[in-house]
């Protein structure tokens, strides 16, 4: 029904979080300012004088917790990709209309961007899929 070769991703990157978004890369440099700090407190710790054992498990549990917050995160925003991939090979070749009723065709390719969905219609306007976005099957 949908020809998913004419889905695009712009504007849109896959892999680590620090490439996901600005939002995500103010966390990962938070996440790398943290691990640098303990690193560099683990070099300069005093082995002679260790520091409280209680505080660095404490640390190490943050540390973690930290890791796998970043990990869901990243997961999250994979499912959400792949969720708007499947609507937009969905959306191929149906008829959409704007919200406003002004805009109305079929849809020959679909773009993924920062935005959402953007439809590209038979008549080679773009009209972005979001509320008020009447599809029909």
């Amino acid at each position: 029904m949908a020809n998913v070769d004419a889905i695009s991703l712009a504007g849109q990157t896959s892999g680590t979080a620090s490439e996901t978004n600005a939002g995500s890369s103010a966390k990962t440099a938070d996440y790398d300012a943290f691990l640098s700090l303990l690193v560099t407190q683990l070099k300069n710790q005093d082995p002679t004088a260790p520091s409280d054992p209680g505080e660095f498990i404490a640390q190490l549990a943050t540390f973690s917790s930290v890791e796998q917050q970043l990990q869901t995160n990243l997961k999250l925003t994979e499912l959400i990709q792949v969720n708007l991939l499947n609507q937009a090979a969905n959306v191929i070749g149906l008829t959409v209309s704007s919200a406003d009723g002004n805009q109305r065709g079929i849809v020959s390719s679909v773009t993924l961007t920062d935005n959402g969905l953007v439809a590209k219609l038979n008549d080679g306007s773009s009209l972005t899929i979001g509320d008020g976005v009447v599809i029909e099957r």
